[in-house]
């Protein structure tokens, strides 16, 4: 699998918090952990460094994901709920 550069986490991450269609987007980190677009954008120089410098410091983003139903996926930085595409909340 080929690393994932900085350069296509800003691509990503300047094309903005949906992909076409609308789906939710979220980023997920070298240990695992999803993060919020919104967290992602607030700490975008921390996880450009992270990449450049394969920090294993948790910011280290290694994709970037539609959460299509995962209705219990929290942001490992703000433990705040990450949108899902289709899964029922209630």
């Amino acid at each position: 699998m080929p690393r994932y550069k900085y350069e296509k986490f800003l691509e990503d991450l300047n094309s903005g918090k949906y992909a076409n269609g609308g789906y939710p987007k979220y980023f997920i980190t070298s240990d695992g952990e999803a993060l919020s677009y919104d967290s992602a954008k607030k700490n975008q120089n921390r996880i450009v460094e992270a990449i450049k410098e394969s920090s294993s410091d948790g910011w280290m983003v290694i994709g970037c994901e539609i959460n299509w139903e995962d209705t219990e996926l929290y942001c490992c930085d703000t433990n705040v709920k990450i949108e899902s595409a289709y899964g029922d909340d209630k």
